[in-house]
């Protein structure tokens, strides 16, 4: 870690202390190039609509505000890894506190295809990202010990529904499958759904279990870390190596706007916006 600020001041160890030890807020992640986001708008609605949520008492933080504390964590920084994260204000029910950390950028490049085990368990709120993940955790870990890279959670119904820090997208030959049900949208999927759009792809939220594995021909992992990173396995089912899937979701990912952090009005801090978006 880099640095961490609450507010746009240093983080003091009561603070983190606090942070770390009351398990309730939400946030989001964002990987931060030339000192721009991909889906900057959708970090900041996300933002906005969990605080509404948690916080129903406080005002939700505005977008320019956080852009002003994301904009002065980073300091001189161009490229970084960054987590925004809203949490209860000690002194007031009609407050919320903004603690933004900074680390290392990550590269996106995929890694071998992921083998991972199914397990039934929900999030509490799925639709938020939010604090509470020790559930998570505890089954990456678990799978991790059996022999896989990770874990895919599904409903008591048997239905797919998304991975412990990541969503999953399938390929069934003629449009891109995101499952349906309770669970996070998250801001990697919304923007390859957004440039499948721009690229005339067919894309659809449907219903998937292991039942239908045996009808997709591809399967990839979407995170802020990686857009499509493949999947070999769902446990004991093989799934094809379909290089054109994960090159498909790239090209998506490419159409991505990469907006400035920097506060609207103030240009961009560090040095001229160069835009991102592929043609």
């Amino acid at each position: 870690m880099i640095r961490v600020e609450i507010n746009g001041e240093p983080a003091t160890v009561e603070a983190v202390h606090r942070a770390a030890t009351w398990n309730y807020g939400h946030y989001t992640s964002m990987q931060v190039r030339d000192g721009a986001v991909a889906g900057l708008p959708l970090h900041l609605r996300r933002l906005s609509e969990s605080s509404a949520v948690l916080f129903p008492a406080a005002a939700p933080p505005s977008g320019d505000r956080v852009r002003t504390l994301v904009d002065h964590a980073l300091g001189d920084l161009d490229d970084a890894t960054v987590q925004v994260t809203v949490l209860p204000d000690p002194a007031s029910r009609a407050g919320t506190d903004i603690m933004v950390s900074v680390s290392e950028p990550v590269e996106d490049a995929a890694r071998s295809p992921l083998r991972v085990r199914t397990v039934q368990y929900e999030r509490e709120l799925p639709e938020l990202k939010h604090l509470a993940t020790l559930g998570l955790a505890y089954h990456r870990l678990r799978a991790r010990e059996a022999g896989f890279d990770d874990a895919l959670l599904t409903a008591p119904d048997g239905s797919l529904r998304e991975g412990s820090a990541w969503n999953i997208a399938f390929w069934d030959g003629a449009q891109v499958v995101w499952p349906e049900g309770p669970l996070l949208a998250g801001i990697t999927m919304q923007v390859l759904r957004l440039g499948l759009r721009r690229l005339g792809v067919p894309d659809t939220t449907r219903r998937v279990t292991r039942d239908s594995l045996d009808r997709m021909t591809g399967a990839a992992a979407t995170n802020s870390h990686c857009p499509a990173q493949p999947i070999a396995a769902i446990d004991e089912t093989l799934l094809p190596e379909d290089q054109g899937f994960t090159d498909l979701l790239r090209r998506a990912w490419q159409q991505a706007e990469w907006e400035p952090i920097a506060p609207t009005g103030q240009g961009v801090a560090r040095h001229p916006y160069r835009s991102r978006r592929k043609p």
